[in-house]
């Protein structure tokens, strides 16, 4: 029998089909994937595309087809639980290779998800690509910085371009829909009436959910993709510094502690060596420590620990060539292959490295066991940026896998194999990792984000602000701590820290789970954090009020563990407040905090907006004002606009918080 569909949850229409406006299609297309150090160009030539508007109904079963009497397409099994909806694949026409979903869409509706964007928090208006990657250069095409990172090496990405996509869409109808696939996907949430989402592959499921509020929506969306660990309890309680200048790095930190920072750990990523490129002072990627670059390493990380300062290092998913593990995973057969047979090997830059091949669980397990546990947690240390994730190529041969569909998968892979070494070593509780590549299931292995390479500087699309959309975006599909580069990373085509840009991200990261600063990609060009008397003071001065929070954040923290991030967009606590829905450049830590970054130059006023349905107090001056209204405030350097809820148990402890650190003249 042909019928119409409408599928609804909560009393809202979630999906809905009918002859004149089917809810699939289906095709063929011959993609064309390049690859140049981490930036991919993506194109597709579609070769059919066919609605199917016949829909038949046989028990639990939904059968799409193109015309009446001929075979399904698609064949959904319907499943339904309590405010959910569970489309499962049960069969598909040979030689599909795209589909693609239309689903209905409210001309107001606001859209929020994709995984970890960074240019724009409502989707609505504009079309996503999911696919991870570098996130490219300014990520403005009207950019010089943008244009000449594309003329050079396709770098200077767009405002879609992300580390971490995954294919979740929330609607502020309450409702979210997530494709259980890891082929390249798309959303187009350009028309008023309709979203389209098109996939590389049949996928696996269909997943729709409601509930009666965002944050429950939040929740559940937590529950299906798997709740991350938690953090240590130590790196809330101060900064973690990260030096990369070999033994100097200790002189250095010494310098930092007696200018009165609350230093929680001491991150070296330069710990296994380095190497100078064009590009600026690259790691030597052989995960070892080496004894030239830091002397004594393990009685310094054990003097450290004496004091209570952890030790921190850094590893990715690939061998350099040129290195000394290299040829024992190569012995071991362990590399992806190329089309030759041979290990493949990617260009960075001015070497190359081989892809562990982590289809393969003899690679996991080895990699795991071999390289983070007798590498680094023998060593003591108790964390590492476990980098890339996102660099998978397309052509390469894999033991379990198509690498079209492996691509976006690999980060959740690198992902486990970091939380493998954690689970099975002794020290592994005080111990994390942080990435900044993900994808669907990350979540579950992952304890902390950051937001990757943005530019040193307040650019629209790849500057400081970028950092809020990034760690709200994240944290609306499950991840629950997040943090960013103190000052940014990438100094290219000019681009140089000032002191203003280095002080202002430090204020914002003081207010985030976890402080963390980086030199950079070109160290002795750009600023550092103990080269300026005034940028020392105050960066002292913050780290000593993100100790001095550290109960609030552990607080948050225990939160977080019932799904919700510690960093928050407006709505989720104001969800009756219309302005506060709009409001893209601001967020809550916690429920208590309200945190408004300056993240322009030359500003020492800026505007906030403080949510109807609570009062506010200026986390400064005390001063108390009511929720519902846009302030114009004073916020010169040294004081961000941060306010905090009126009522809150936590009153005494902001103000206590506050008063620690007296700011030193601008």
């Amino acid at each position: 029998m042909t019928t119409a569909l409408a599928l609804a949850l909560r009393g809202r229409t979630v999906l809905l089909h009918g002859a004149d406006r089917p809810a699939f299609a289906v095709g063929h297309g011959t993609p064309r994937i390049d690859m140049n150090r981490g930036n991919f160009r993506i194109a597709d030539q579609v070769e059919a595309r066919t609605p199917l508007p016949h829909l038949t109904v046989a028990g639990e079963e939904l059968r799409f087809a193109a015309a009446p009497g001929t075979p399904p397409a698609l064949v959904w099994r319907l499943e339904q639980g309590p405010d959910s909806i569970r489309l499962a694949l049960r069969h598909a026409a040979p030689g599909i290779n795209r589909v693609w979903l239309a689903l209905p869409a409210d001309p107001a509706e606001r859209i929020r998800g994709g995984g970890e964007q960074f240019s724009y928090l409502d989707l609505r208006h504009r079309r996503f690509p999911l696919w991870t990657s570098e996130p490219g250069v300014g990520r403005d095409k009207s950019t010089a910085v943008t244009q000449q990172a594309d003329r050079e090496a396709n770098a200077g990405g767009d405002y879609w371009t992300t580390t971490y996509p995954q294919p979740t869409l929330l609607s502020d109808r309450l409702h979210a829909v997530h494709i259980e696939t890891t082929a390249y996907a798309a959303f187009d949430l350009t028309a008023s009436d309709r979203h389209e989402i098109e996939i590389w592959e049949p996928p696996a499921a269909i997943h729709l959910l409601a509930a009666d509020s965002h944050a429950s929506l939040v929740r559940r969306l937590s529950d299906l993709f798997g709740r991350a660990p938690a953090l240590p309890e130590w790196t809330m309680r101060g900064a973690i510094v990260g030096l990369k200048d070999g033994e100097n790095s200790f002189t250095r930190l010494e310098r930092i502690l007696d200018a009165g920072a609350a230093v929680s750990g001491l991150w070296c990523e330069d710990w296994a060596g380095v190497r100078e490129t064009s590009f600026g002072t690259r790691l030597f990627w052989d995960w070892r420590w080496s004894e030239r670059r830091y002397p004594r390493l393990p009685d310094r990380i054990a003097a450290l620990a004496q004091r209570d300062i952890r030790f921190l290092a850094y590893a990715n998913p690939y061998l350099a060539t040129d290195g000394t593990l290299y040829p024992e995973a190569l012995a071991r057969n362990l590399f992806a292959r190329d089309a030759h047979g041979g290990a493949y090997n990617v260009d960075f830059g001015e070497f190359t490295a081989g892809v562990v091949d982590f289809t393969n669980p003899e690679a996991r397990a080895w990699f795991a066991e071999r390289i983070l546990k007798r590498e680094m947690l023998d060593l003591g240390i108790a964390g590492w940026m476990a980098d890339f994730g996102e660099y998978l190529p397309t052509d390469t041969r894999l033991a379990n896998a198509d690498p079209l569909l492996a691509h976006n998968a690999w980060p959740t892979l690198w992902a486990e194999v970091n939380a493998r070494a954690l689970a099975a070593h002794e020290r592994g509780r005080d111990a994390m990792f942080f990435m900044r590549a993900g994808y669907t299931g990350t979540q579950r292995h992952c304890p902390l984000l950051w937001s990757g390479d943005q530019c040193v500087d307040f650019s629209r699309h790849d500057g400081l602000r970028t950092t809020i959309t990034a760690a709200l975006s994240a944290g609306l599909v499950g991840n629950r701590f997040h943090h960013s580069d103190i000052g940014g990373y990438t100094s290219l085509y000019g681009l140089v820290r000032t002191p203003e840009l280095l002080r202002r991200w430090t204020e914002m990261a003081a207010f985030t789970p976890v402080m963390r600063t980086h030199e950079g990609n070109r160290p002795r060009q750009n600023l550092q954090i103990d080269a300026d008397p005034a940028v020392l003071a105050e960066f002292a001065r913050f780290t000593r009020i993100h100790a001095a929070l550290a109960p609030y954040l552990r607080e948050v923290a225990a939160q977080a563990e019932t799904g919700l991030p510690a960093q928050r967009p407006l709505f989720l606590h104001f969800p009756d407040d219309p302005e506060a829905a709009a409001i893209e450049d601001q967020y809550l830590l916690g429920p208590d905090l309200l945190v408004a970054p300056v993240h322009a130059a030359g500003r020492d006023r800026w505007e906030v907006y403080l949510p109807a349905g609570a009062d506010w107090q200026h986390f400064w001056s005390g001063t108390g004002h009511r929720g519902g209204q846009r302030l114009v405030i004073d916020a010169p350097l040294g004081q961000p606009p941060v306010f905090t809820r009126l009522g809150s148990p936590h009153a005494a402890l902001f103000a206590r918080a506050a008063a620690s650190a007296p700011s030193a003249r601008s």
